[in-house]
């Protein structure tokens, strides 16, 4: 079966609800990997507001063109 992102809510605090293909639903907590990040691409994501412009295409989630992206299968699991 292939897992796709249907749904993304951006809840605050770096946190996203996510609702899968399968009806799995997790709240992944973004912010120890954004805090931790050494690439200026993605330290930049500490930004809320831009943080909070991602967007899903073809059940992924994107932020800027896949300047930032994540494996969904990770985030179905719960993991980043």
């Amino acid at each position: 079966m292939v897992i796709s992102i249907i749904k993304a809510e951006y809840v605050g605090e770096y946190k996203i609800k996510f609702s899968f293909s399968d009806g799995v639903v997790r709240l992944i907590d973004f912010s120890d990997f954004l805090v931790n990040a050494r690439n200026p691409m993605t330290r930049k994501y500490l930004d809320k507001q831009l943080f909070a412009k991602f967007s899903i295409e073809s059940g992924d989630i994107i932020w800027n063109d896949y300047e930032m992206c994540f494996p969904i299968w990770d985030l179905h699991q719960g993991e980043i």
